[in-house]
């Protein structure tokens, strides 16, 4: 307690230096917890049950020829499996004390007059068990829940659904909400945090799996073992290992490949048919759940992580060079308490107190940093996005901060204690002087610091220039469509019970009325949102093109409304556009892209070519649109065809698109009343400008881009306030030396050439550090880089530019005082 005390008193009396050091660290400290805890939340953080080291994720299950639904819980069909191969792993647990299997859907739910557009999650009747969730009331679902397809229209409700829709009530167990259009009886709530098991879905209930037939209009696959669309996951019993369950579950897994799903396959080749019969299940720990934002923001977090490391380590060299100069003007204080009987030991313990105590204020005000840091990040991510994972400086967070704080406050005191205490300053205290060998030694240690400085702002900003780049890149993409003044907006009536006929109807009346409101010039439709993130392709059948095993005729698909290319600005190369002309008993016709020409091998003669998905021929070819982005901003030009959605009775959801003369941010509240005067019920989703789509789209690189642009910013102004205070000192200490090459004749400029000249030599050495580590950081960042090599040699001029301006302004003062030292004064300086 002395010690702190003590401590206290000697920070507060040089105040600007200490609010500097303690704002230093608060920055670097404050973006490593705020990056911390996007880490843990998305790559670390297990599921909130008992013993989730005990849960392992099914996987492994290619190739799968059939149709896959892939969600967020996995995008690659290796993950999802068939219902018919779930219940039979499910019967035969074997190494596991039980089998589950999930899927996510869309859901209308309306429950006490709210009506709300959530994720909802198909689930065994195994799922809370296997996972060892209780409920908060009621009761959860059961294994007697799901034993006959369609028989159980029981739902639980989420914690979260239950708290901000129907305030908390206890007494909704029981009662009826409608989920789809239809009647489902609320047995339950989950307890408290309970969140699903996929990061980023967040679901508001939870229904029995066999009730998809009955949710989920149309759907008649269960016993269809080439439909692929159940994430499987178990609990190993205990004493068993992962290696262990593989192998003994494999048997099984085998035995059913082999006599029952191999015989199934048709339309395919011998190579795949064997590949098929050896493939072998996989075992993926399963502690944090299934999600692929676990593999999509582990890189860009590690080097997230990373550069914020480098942040600190680039104030801890400042507060150490501040201490350092600090130690050395008290050098007089510590040789007095040392000639005075005063140990090192307990001098140590003091200065150390001095740096632990800078480095907790700092970590304390740093938590503050974070909190801006994570609401900054918040802003730019999608609200899908972020209303779906939980960012804030938790308790976790709070003791990183802490120990990084007392690590920094260790390391980056503990040389100059050393060197303020180091025995020798007795003797120079006896012959008067404060000038011993030593300081020597610390200008060495001043200028290493402030070269490793130059090379960490180097490589930062080398780093940022390349997202910036690349993020540029991105923004100048062809998309094929015009965004300008163009809103989307989406509507699912089959999630209300709307019936086929129905939804078409409803389609109409909402193009009919909000085509009708002043400023719209256009509206239409399509099924699969464009650069929404959505995919749907099939196998198609193209007149004149080979239709054989293993032959690649995939496409992807689209059913759009009347004039949908005019709307949204896709120009046609040949043939005519869809028109309202092709409805439902019009011969069936579709419009193919330049990809789709181009991969069919179609030429000039496209239109009036018959073509169909599977097997079939079933439309006719009248017209050719230019290529447009599909799903996303950076993916390749995909050959694309789009049928009439008023051709097809099972449309029952689509993405809008209004096109209009006046600014279209000022059209969102006309169009969403009008839409609730049509149905109030039916909740509208994803209401926004196209722009705001587009950007949506690429948050991830603009998220990116914006963190390492603004630590890369923050790295070099640290570096520079380092480097002013590096020359200021060293012109202070060397002020008779100045002065004696004044009086003999030296002239301000070899002065002021002098000081630079010690900045050049930190500068070149830490340019060419920093070149080589940007380097190594670039080529590891260059799957997140669009258009752009983790090695361009335009960034790294740009970046030599950038920090040689900078370290030019930032030591152009010091020489400027250097320059003007009084000779006559400076001779009697000591």
């Amino acid at each position: 307690m002395p010690n702190l005390r003590l401590a206290f008193r000697t920070l507060r009396r040089t105040p600007f230096v200490t609010a500097v050091a303690v704002l230093s660290l608060a920055l670097g400290i404050g973006a490593n917890a705020a990056i911390f805890s996007l880490v843990r939340e998305l790559l670390l953080a297990p599921l909130p049950v008992p013993h989730p080291e005990q849960l392992v994720i099914f996987g492994g299950n290619t190739p799968t020829p059939g149709s896959h639904q892939t969600t967020l819980a996995g995008g690659d069909s290796k993950w999802i499996f068939s219902y018919a191969m779930f219940r039979d792993l499910e019967a035969q647990p074997g190494p596991f004390s039980g089998v589950a299997g999930h899927q996510d859907f869309n859901a209308n739910l309306a429950a006490r007059g709210n009506v709300v557009n959530a994720r909802a999650e198909f689930v065994s009747g195994s799922y809370f068990g296997v996972l060892g969730v209780k409920p908060a009331i009621g009761r959860l679902l059961g294994r007697d829940d799901d034993r006959v397809i369609g028989a159980n229209a029981v739902a639980v409700l989420s914690h979260d659904y239950w708290q901000s829709q129907l305030g908390g009530d206890p007494s909704v167990v029981g009662t009826t909400m409608t989920v789809n259009g239809q009647s489902m009886r609320i047995i339950g709530v989950t307890e408290a945090g309970f969140q699903g098991t996929t990061l980023g879905n967040r679901p508001a209930l939870f229904v029995p799996i066999t009730m998809r037939g009955v949710l989920d209009a149309g759907y008649t696959g269960y016993e269809q073992r080439r439909q692929y669309w159940i994430y499987v996951f178990a609990r190993l019993r205990p004493g068993v290992t992962l290696e262990q369950a593989a192998a003994r579950e494999n048997v099984v897994y085998h035995r059913i490949i082999n006599q029952v799903e191999a015989p199934l396959q048709r339309g395919v080749s011998e190579a795949t048919l064997a590949r098929f019969k050896a493939k072998s299940l996989d075992l993926f720990d399963g502690r944090r759940g299934s999600s692929d934002l676990h593999d999509e923001t582990r890189t860009p977090l590690v080097l997230l992580f990373g550069i914020t490391m480098l942040v600190l380590a680039i104030a801890c060299a400042n507060i150490a060079n501040l201490l350092l100069a600090r130690s050395a003007n008290r050098a007089t204080e510590m040789s007095v308490r040392l000639s005075l009987g005063a140990s090192r030991t307990h001098l140590l313990a003091q200065l150390l107190a001095e740096s632990v105590l800078l480095a907790s204020l700092g970590g304390l005000t740093g938590l503050g940093v974070a909190w801006a840091t994570l609401h900054g990040i918040v802003a730019l991510l999608p609200q899908e996005v972020s209303s779906t994972l939980a960012f804030a400086v938790d308790p976790s967070a709070i003791g990183f901060a802490a120990a990084l704080s007392m690590t920094t406050g260790l390391l980056f005191g503990l040389f100059p204690a050393l060197h303020g205490t180091r025995s020798e300053l007795v003797t120079a205290l006896r012959s008067g002087s404060n000038k011993t060998t030593a300081a020597r030694g610390a200008a060495r240690f001043r200028t290493s610091l402030g070269t490793a400085q130059f090379a960490l702002s180097m490589a930062l900003l080398v780093s940022a220039g390349l997202f910036i780049r690349s993020l540029d890149n991105v923004g100048r993409v062809r998309l094929g469509i015009d965004v300008d003044e163009l809103v989307t907006f989406r509507l699912a009536p089959v999630l209300n019970g709307y019936s086929g006929a129905e939804s078409q109807a409803l389609f109409a009346r909402v193009a009919r009325e909000v085509g009708a409101i002043p400023g719209v010039r256009g509206v239409t439709a399509a099924r699969v949102p464009l650069i929404g993130g959505n995919n749907w392709d099939n196998d198609m059948n193209v007149q004149g093109f080979p239709h054989g095993p293993d032959t690649d005729t995939d496409a992807y698909f689209n059913a759009v409304g009347p004039d949908f290319f005019r709307a949204t600005g896709q120009p046609l190369v040949a043939g005519r556009e869809l028109t309202a002309s092709d409805a439902l008993g019009a011969p069936r016709v579709a419009v193919v892209n330049e990809a789709f020409v181009k991969k069919f091998r179609l030429g000039d003669g496209a239109v009036g070519r018959m073509v169909g998905e599977g097997d079939s021929l079933t439309h006719v070819i009248v017209g050719v649109v230019k290529n447009a982005k599909y799903s996303g901003v950076k993916q390749e030009d995909r050959p694309v065809y789009f049928l009439p959605y008023a051709q097809d009775t099972t449309v029952g959801s689509l993405s809008f698109y209004v096109r209009s003369t006046v600014p279209a941010r000022t059209l969102l509240p006309e169009i969403r009343g009008t839409l609730a005067r049509i149905d109030r019920t039916l909740p509208v989703t994803s209401l926004k400008t196209m722009p705001q789509q587009i950007r949506e789209n690429v948050y991830l690189d603009r998220l990116i881009t914006t963190l390492s642009a603004g630590f890369a910013a923050l790295a070099t102004l640290l570096a520079a306030v380092g480097l002013y205070g590096v020359l200021a000192y060293s012109v202070a200490q060397r002020t008779r030396e100045i002065g004696v090459r004044m009086a003999l004749g030296a002239s301000a400029r070899s002065i002021v050439a002098m000081v630079l000249r010690s900045v050049g030599t930190m500068a070149v050495v830490g340019a060419a550090v920093g070149i080589a580590a940007a380097y190594g950081i670039g080529r590891g960042a260059e799957s997140l880089l669009f258009g752009v090599r983790g090695s361009d040699p335009l960034v790294v001029i740009a970046a030599v530019v950038a920090l040689s301006l900078v370290s030019l302004a930032a030591s152009s003062i010091p020489a400027w005082r250097a320059a003007r030292v009084d000779p006559t004064r400076a001779l009697r300086y000591e």
